[in-house]
């Protein structure tokens, strides 16, 4: 049975959400406890102890989650963490960032999910907004927690919110005003019993909308028909497959993307897409578009923002070419669908960086690709055997204990017109402690090469 007293919340893990959480709801006058098994977190940990927040740092304490009166993970810890399963059944509530946003915030949202492309759209509808002279917060999973908004002073207008599949599992209040799926695909199969529930997941942002909520839905997502029907929302669609139905509201093709909402219609020509290259930015680009047009925004001011916006690193970024090699950084393609749209773009002569730490990760889904495509794969991280299992019958697998030895074997392997592409379908954790640090050191190393 659940112990008495509950008379706080209790924070689990001291990453930024965490952070941000525990200073928001001690401004609120609550009982904060923050835990954290990581001792690197002493720091921040006197910070909030000064602020009236008691802290425990290095451990967790089984009867500190029992005696909880509501529970806020943050998004990396899973809802299978033994602390937290023993806590739920004793009957200790639990939350999220999601969830206590809403409870405060009285502004619009726009909140965009999605297994690939979820920043680069987020950033992007920031951008447009911001041209159509309007005060967006660009927050959630994207970087900047969502509470920091109801700290802040400045003037807002709308919220835009990246949100992780994560986020949504322990929601039951979130409802965005505009709700954007991207794509669905396999990823994150070490935290959910098995795809369904990951697609679950997902479609879980529409949940709690109604007919005066839009939704934004990439028409070729698998099983689109059974799941869209049954939304209440206003629905507008946008694809790229070449039998799109006639009512989609964004038709993607090579050379334009029609946009067809209501009695508007407006082409946008692709070929300005200097920093948005790949069909998989043309849906990330008519999905942003769709989300300003359905929160009310000029289409015309909405393609100032377009027309100025510039390319996240990380993402199929250049970085330069030495000897006629090319080479690229893509780094956030952290699951199989992300580098199967790389490799789709470049489409041959790719020497691929591929490996890190698996999450369930099939890597034969890459293999009709690779089999096209890539003439030698680097497997790199813990999942290199598994990589070098997979593929050696396929292409030659060579292995290499540390992104240096991975972009010096690349570059001694590599022919003229040649492209090194760093795509490694895996979370970043065994070696790194993000994918922008994997990406720095890929890049580091590029730029080293030649030098004595």
């Amino acid at each position: 049975m659940k112990e008495k007293n509950p008379s706080y919340f209790l924070i689990i893990g001291l990453g930024a959400s965490g952070i941000s959480m525990a200073k928001f709801l001690r401004s609120k006058g609550e009982t904060v406890i923050a835990t954290d098994i990581d001792n690197s977190r002493i720091d921040i940990a006197k910070e909030l102890n000064a602020l009236g927040i008691k802290t425990e740092i290095g451990f967790h304490n089984q009867q500190t989650f029992n005696r909880a009166g509501v529970m806020i993970p943050s998004p990396g810890i899973p809802l299978s963490n033994e602390f937290i399963k023993t806590a739920l059944n004793l009957g200790v509530g639990i939350t999220g960032e999601l969830d206590i946003f809403t409870r405060y915030n009285d502004l619009p949202i726009i909140a965009i999910t999605g297994t690939n492309g979820k920043t680069t759209t987020t950033t992007l509808i920031g951008d447009m907004l911001k041209a159509c002279r309007m005060n967006p917060f660009v927050g959630g999973n994207i970087g900047t927690p969502l509470v920091d908004h109801l700290m802040t002073k400045e003037k807002t207008d709308v919220i835009v919110a990246e949100v992780s599949s994560f986020q949504l599992d322990i929601s039951k209040k979130f409802k965005p005003d505009v709700a954007v799926l991207l794509n669905i695909s396999e990823d994150h199969l070490d935290r959910y019993e098995n795809y369904k529930a990951y697609e679950n997941s997902k479609w879980s942002i529409f949940k709690n909308q109604n007919s005066f909520d839009k939704a934004v839905l990439n028409q070729s997502i698998k099983g689109f028909d059974e799941k869209f029907s049954k939304l209440p929302s206003t629905i507008f669609t946008f694809s790229a497959s070449s039998d799109t139905p006639m009512k989609c509201s964004a038709k993607i093709s090579s050379k334009d993307i029609e946009i067809t909402v209501q009695d508007f219609n407006h082409r946008i020509k692709t070929a300005q897409f200097k920093e948005l290259t790949g069909t998989h930015n043309k849906e990330n680009v008519a999905a942003a578009v769709l989300a300003c047009l359905a929160l009310g925004a000029d289409i015309n001011d909405v393609l100032k923002g377009l027309k100025t916006f510039k390319n996240l690193p990380h993402r199929m970024e250049f970085i330069k070419t030495i000897d006629s090699i090319s080479f690229y950084n893509d780094s956030k393609a952290t699951n199989t669908d992300a580098v199967i749209r790389a490799i789709e773009y470049f489409k041959n002569n790719i020497i691929l960086i591929l490996g890190g730490r698996g999450k369930g990760t099939d890597f034969s889904l890459l293999v009709n690709d690779v089999t096209k495509s890539v003439k030698t794969i680097i497997a790199i991280g813990e999942s290199r055997t598994h990589i070098k299992d997979t593929f050696e019958n396929i292409c030659p697998t060579k292995e290499a204990q540390t992104m240096k030895d991975a972009v010096q074997t690349a570059f001694d392997l590599a022919d003229k017109d040649d492209i090194v592409l760093l795509s490694p379908a895996c979370a970043s954790f065994d070696m790194y402690d993000s994918y922008a640090h994997r990406g720095n050191d890929f890049t580091t190393h590029v730029n080293a090469l030649g030098k004595k």
